[in-house]
């Protein structure tokens, strides 16, 4: 069968089991914890009302929670006096949004003590804040996630694609986690919000090839204003809009500014050099089919490995893990 339509059948059911990395399914906590998801919408809302770059922030840390351990929350975990967890590997060093997490938990917590996995909270926390701009939910969230045990700064470094990928690497990485290549160009769509810190793409502007050169396949004009804004490969701290002049705004705009080779990392570029891929580029420039797209792909990736029924824990603090 059709993987979109096994996809649909699972989501119209309610439930992603068999086809997809364990029982998840719509309202988990509707009889455990009924108010949780909207609890989860509101502390979130609330947060992305006064931060409007936490949409980029919480949606990036579900991604690499998931692609590490599956969808665990594993990424959440503080390192401990015998162990450096994956929020301290260099992947990971910039992202944000923790505090909203914390704050979700703990109110789930004063209203349903051990209930809501902090896996799920990431995971609606990110649908939600991306949602904030338009008042309603962009893609349906299942739930029942367990909260991983373990996380490995080595595994994150393993696991999630750094912005130099090419297209074969991307492939391969997607691939390993049950996700295609129509996944990977829908949520490398996720690129319309946020920035990128100048040295994730700065050896395109100086040293492409190791000659001091410059990658040929970015946009020359581009190229120049990256160079003004990344003076040098020393640059650490300057961020830069991935999605320029839009970087607030979730719409189509990644794949426009693709199309016109202003892709901001190597990996963005990449797209356009498999021409599968490239006419995927192509078909997302239409609003609806995008969002429509995004929002299958999301259910597939929240689906990654995931820990349910009796496996794992629910947390009560989502930076640390229960203490037997």
């Amino acid at each position: 069968m059709n993987v979109n339509i096994l996809l649909v059948a699972c989501v119209v059911s309610g439930i992603l089991g068999a086809c997809q990395g364990g029982q998840l399914r719509k309202n988990f906590y509707q009889n455990t914890c009924p108010s949780a998801e909207e609890i989860v919408r509101n502390v979130t809302w609330n947060h992305v009302s006064s931060n409007p770059n936490l949409p980029a922030k919480l949606l990036r840390m579900h991604f690499h929670d998931c692609f590490v351990r599956g969808c665990d929350g594993s990424v959440l975990l503080n390192s401990t006096a015998n162990n450096t967890a994956e929020k301290d590997a260099a992947p990971n060093l910039s992202l944000a949004g923790f505090n909203v997490i914390d704050d979700i938990k703990e109110n789930l917590e004063n209203k349903c003590p051990g209930i809501v996995s902090c896996a799920d909270i990431l995971a609606l926390a990110a649908r939600d804040s991306v949602s904030f701009q338009f008042k309603r939910s962009l893609w349906k969230v299942l739930t029942g996630r367990r909260d991983g045990t373990i996380s490995r700064t080595r595994e994150a470094l393993i696991n999630i694609p750094p912005p130099v990928f090419n297209f074969t690497q991307l492939k391969q990485s997607f691939a390993s986690k049950n996700l295609t290549v129509h996944d990977l160009v829908v949520l490398s769509g996720s690129h319309t919000i946020g920035v990128g810190h100048c040295p994730t793409f700065s050896n395109r502007l100086y040293n492409f090839t190791g000659k001091g050169d410059q990658d040929p396949s970015l946009n020359a004009t581009y190229a120049a204003f990256l160079k003004t804004k990344c003076p040098s490969l020393n640059d650490t701290t300057t961020t830069v809009e991935m999605d320029p002049g839009s970087s607030l705004k979730f719409d189509t705009g990644y794949y426009a500014t693709l199309k016109q080779q202003k892709g901001l990392f190597q990996s963005d570029a990449a797209l356009l050099t498999n021409k599968g891929a490239a006419n995927i580029v192509q078909e997302l420039g239409d609003n609806d089919k995008f969002f429509t797209e995004f929002a299958q792909s999301m259910v597939r990736m929240g689906a990654i490995e995931v820990l349910t029924g009796t496996s794992g824990e629910i947390r009560s603090k989502c930076w640390a893990v229960n203490s037997n």
